[in-house]
């Protein structure tokens, strides 16, 4: 049996948005040594494929990093399954805070040297020594101490669309120059109450570990990040500290947790926090579009690429034969003259 999808991308997203089927988009993460990480993706991709479940996983060393969907009726099977392997019986399973179903269109598993790129040599601390992790209420009575900083560990194109209030956004591509920059802005400030936060909790996991191990003493962390946060202040009726939309890696692009739209377009500067993938296969750069801006351009960040997706295929083909750019994101703050100029190289992803 083939431990990997060979279908063409563009036929299985066909095939992914005309399904009828219910799936439930879930998230999941655990630090834990793992001495064989190629027979554990194998096994992992063997019995996942037959439950049905699509998405990205990455397996290393120092643990599993999840983003995935799994049909609603094999749930249960799959919840069964994944705490039947020891490291990961009772992991926190993050269900996403708004699902259509359809974000993820393939099984995708890769073995890498690290679940989360953050440039750290984890032989210099303790990274089982991490900061104190804090639900949605203890995490809001933190923020109105005037002792506390808060600070968004995630990249800029995350928080531009959405963070917490009052929280330090650093205008960062990639979450190695985000521990370096809150290390700095940090430095004088080691008393103070270091709140942290990210997507689903898994990058607050490490930056933690490292900042109480270069002698910060008061370190919290947002448990389940902003995905459980949302969750439990519309359960328990709390304040919602948090404004706009939660990226996500997948087809999604976003979960809308507030009403507020905070960014703007990249191309016209209307207020807009819709991500999108530029239709061009040759650019396919990350950037903020409005539905005015996708008709006028075709889906494009530029004239240029509108062009070019009127050739043929095989015409696209040759343009962008040999180039790998990897995954272009547009860059925070620059402005915007016809399409989005700035962009910057990003192949990691975290929860």
């Amino acid at each position: 049996m083939p431990l990997h999808n060979r279908i063409e991308g563009r036929i299985l997203k066909e095939k992914m948005r005309g399904a009828q089927e219910k799936r439930i988009t879930i998230s999941f993460y655990q630090y834990h040594q793992i001495s064989d990480p190629q027979k554990l993706r194998d096994e992992l991709f063997l019995n996942l494929e037959k439950l049905g479940v699509l998405g990205r996983i990455y397996v290393a060393n120092e643990g599993i990093n999840a983003q995935i969907s799994a049909p609603e009726a094999n749930l249960d099977a799959f919840r069964k399954y994944l705490y039947g392997i020891d490291f990961l019986n009772g992991v926190r399973l993050n269900i996403a805070v708004e699902d259509n179903g359809k974000s993820f269109f393939k099984l995708k598993i890769l073995v890498r040297k690290k679940i989360v790129a953050d440039g750290l040599d984890d032989s210099t601390f303790d990274v089982t020594k991490k900061g104190v992790h804090v639900n949605a209420q203890e995490f809001n009575a933190l923020a109105d101490d005037p002792n506390t900083i808060i600070v968004d560990m995630r990249n800029h194109y995350e928080s531009e669309v959405g963070h917490f209030r009052n929280a330090i956004c650093p205008d960062v591509d990639t979450f190695r120059e985000e521990l370096q920059i809150v290390e700095d802005i940090m430095k004088e400030q080691k008393d103070k109450n270091l709140l942290m936060y990210c997507t689903g909790g898994i990058r607050c996991e490490k930056a933690s570990a490292w900042m109480k191990h270069i002698g910060f003493k008061n370190v919290f962390q947002l448990e389940g990040g902003i995905i459980k946060y949302a969750q439990e202040v519309k359960a328990q009726g709390l304040e919602n500290k948090f404004i706009g939309k939660n990226f996500v890696f997948d087809e999604r692009l976003g979960e809308r947790i507030t009403d507020d739209i905070i960014a703007t377009c990249h191309q016209c500067g209307k207020p807009c926090d819709d991500h999108t993938n530029c239709k061009n296969d040759g650019c396919h750069l990350l950037f903020i579009q409005c539905s005015e801006c996708a008709a006028k351009y075709d889906g494009c960040c530029s004239t240029e690429c509108k062009e070019i997706i009127t050739l043929p295929v095989e015409k696209q083909r040759e343009i962008r034969q040999g180039v790998n750019k990897g995954r272009q994101v547009f860059k925070k703050g620059r402005t915007l003259k016809g399409r989005p100029t700035e962009t910057h190289n990003h192949s990691s992803s975290g929860v």
